[in-house]
């Protein structure tokens, strides 16, 4: 027997050969082989009873995996616009340079791979990278020298810390540089709190007791999309259905996003109790936790949480001596696809296939994960939900505004002097957070990452709010001296890149988006091409298979929107009536080659 016919056979006995854990032994595969050999793909699909093709399939969707050798240390360097912005381009500049390779080759010893990825969830402490798992932040080009040295002179990434991050990021298991820069603590999520006081509590009522409490409170998803939480346990819990699921979104891709890796990092036992009430609640006995793997470096920490929990019967059987009452969690890894974080997606990523999205009806309520009823929930959402339990859904509804009750995280980032987590009570005004978080001379906010809304001063005095400006938390600040446009094509260049490929409104859309987009921002677009953005940004916003495409065409059309003059400076006419993208030689190129002779134009 081969050492990879025994390595995958001892992978796959390891999670009881089981088709639904297909990304948790594609991983092991890889860290084993440095990549998931085309070979092996047989081996797997025989030993987790599945087929070639699923494996082949899950390996090519995620960009974390890859069927071509890679070196002992991969290297993945943040490419979102905050991180350029702040000198990232000059930090690859300088990786290529120390390496002498450029991005997506490997060193000549085969030791070091060089990539770029999207946004990492460190955008308040940018330029930063992954090595491996281990997260460097706060680079400069100056820096990286002495990193590359050591890397070769040790490949293990952990010696690169020499100062650790405030917090629970100095935690044994933990060891990271992260920083959690908390710059305004509320009075939910932040404050102190009673540990596991709400579970107790909750206990002591009945699951529809529970469910009515989370739905006086007014609680809606922190994802972004605002569902009441308390009609989407109640949905789950009437659904008909032996197992019943309780999931948690820990996956935040949004570029500019970093709250849920501040929350994992200090409130841990906070998100596991929020999880129990829901279990207890929608009458759920497994818990799975999707952490985006990006945050790998959290997952020894979160897990010692976990048996911690196990330990005090707070998982398990009988939890606190409730008879009947059984939840456990696991953690699922993701590897690298920002589609992940819409719900559907992200359950089959748990079912150990692509992350593709499905069609809803049914909603995962219904026939969730293994089809069975399910409710997926952020981690905002499940600590909100034991603060609920614990002081009383009236307590949470008298903060924030009518339909938006309780606070919100904000993650706030770009040019500003404090960078960091704001939690504020709903209602609070854009402006006010701007003066909080030092941000002078904005000329743009970026509310809600890429797939929210780019706001300009005449919208400042809104308030965050789902009736007003709503975000999943992303708040992303641009000076006077950013090119709005460029913003905006960088987080076209992202959707293209993370669409899932499924749907031709998205696949194809955000490129023509994307690529007209350009010829504007070169000062070759007409005023009939500002028409076209619309239309087609519409389209792919009300034609796409899910909340990805749906969203998608927001940066375009809200800047066509807010930003208007911006896009008239650079469509002025020529006067000529001709599209100035138009080069009728280059247009008749190919038909001079095949005529043999050079094409003449004669004006009248």
């Amino acid at each position: 027997m081969s050492t990879m016919t025994s390595k995958i056979e001892q992978i796959c006995a390891r999670y009881d050969h089981d088709r639904a854990r297909l990304m948790d032994i594609v991983r092991e595969v890889q860290e084993a082989f440095d990549h998931v050999p085309r070979e092996a793909f047989g081996l797997i699909a025989e030993h987790a009873g599945t087929h070639r093709v699923e494996v082949e399939s899950v390996v090519s969707f995620y960009s974390f995996l890859s069927d071509k050798k890679q070196g002992d240390v991969v290297i993945r360097l943040c490419d979102d616009i905050i991180d350029r912005f702040q000198g990232g381009d000059e930090v690859g500049e300088t990786l290529c340079k120390a390496l002498n390779i450029n991005f997506d080759e490997t060193t000549a010893d085969g030791n070091i791979t060089l990539e770029k990825t999207a946004c990492i969830g460190m955008s308040d402490q940018a330029p930063a990278m992954m090595v491996n798992d281990t997260v460097i932040t706060n680079l400069t080009p100056e820096k990286i020298p002495a990193i590359i040295e050591q890397l070769k002179a040790n490949p293990d990434p952990q010696t690169l810390i020499t100062e650790v991050g405030d917090g629970n990021n100095a935690d044994p298991l933990v060891q990271a540089m992260v920083k959690n820069n908390i710059c305004e603590a509320g009075p939910v999520i932040l404050s102190d709190y009673r540990k596991d006081a709400g579970l107790r509590k909750t206990l002591t009522m009945t699951p529809e007791e529970v469910i009515e409490d989370v739905k006086t409170s007014g609680l809606r998803g922190r994802g972004g999309a605002g569902f009441l939480t308390g009609l989407k346990w109640a949905l789950t819990r009437s659904s008909p259905g032996t197992d019943k699921y309780v999931l948690c979104n820990a996956d935040e891709g949004e570029p500019g996003t970093f709250k849920d890796r501040v929350l994992l990092t200090e409130r841990a036992d906070l998100v596991l109790e929020g999880m129990t009430i829901a279990a207890y609640a929608i009458g759920a006995e497994t818990g799975i936790i999707y952490l985006r793997a990006e945050y790998a470096y959290l997952r020894a920490f979160l897990e010692d949480k976990m048996n911690q929990r196990r330990a005090a019967n707070l998982l398990g059987n009988n939890i606190l001596g409730k008879e009947g009452f059984n939840f456990d969690v696991r953690i699922q890894m993701g590897a690298g696809a920002y589609v992940c974080g819409e719900e559907t997606s992200l359950i089959s990523s748990c079912e150990g296939t692509r992350g593709d999205p499905t069609d809803r009806t049914p909603f995962p309520v219904v026939k969730g994960y293994m089809v069975s009823p399910t409710a997926v929930n952020n981690v905002e959402s499940y600590c909100c939900a034991a603060r609920i339990a614990d002081m009383g859904p009236g307590w949470f509804s008298s903060i924030g505004t009518g339909k938006s009750t309780g606070t919100k995280l904000l993650s706030v980032c770009g040019d500003c002097a404090r960078p960091g987590i704001y939690e504020v009570p709903f209602g609070t005004r854009l402006s006010d957070i701007l003066e909080r978080a030092g941000a002078d001379d904005v000329a743009c906010v970026c509310v809600g990452g890429p797939s929210g809304q780019m706001v300009g001063p005449a919208q400042f005095g809104l308030g965050i709010s789902y009736e007003e400006l709503s975000t999943g938390g992303s708040m992303m600040v641009f000076s006077n001296q950013r090119d709005i446009l460029e913003v905006t094509e960088a987080f076209m260049e992202f959707f293209v890149d993370e669409s899932c490929g499924y749907c031709v409104p998205c696949r194809v859309g955000n490129v023509l988006l994307k690529n007209r987009l350009e010829r504007v921002r070169k000062g070759e677009g007409s005023q009939g091409d500002l028409d076209y953005l619309q239309r087609l940004g519409e389209s792919v916003k009300y034609t796409s298979r899910c909340g990805l495409g749906q969203t998608s065409p927001n940066p375009v059309l809200s800047t066509l929107k807010n930003f208007r003059p911006v896009y008239n400076a650079l469509v002025k006419d020529n006067g000529s009536g001709m599209n100035k993208s138009f080069n009728i030689m280059k247009a008749v190129e190919e038909a001079s080659a095949i005529a043999g002779r050079r094409s003449e134009i004669f004006h009248a």
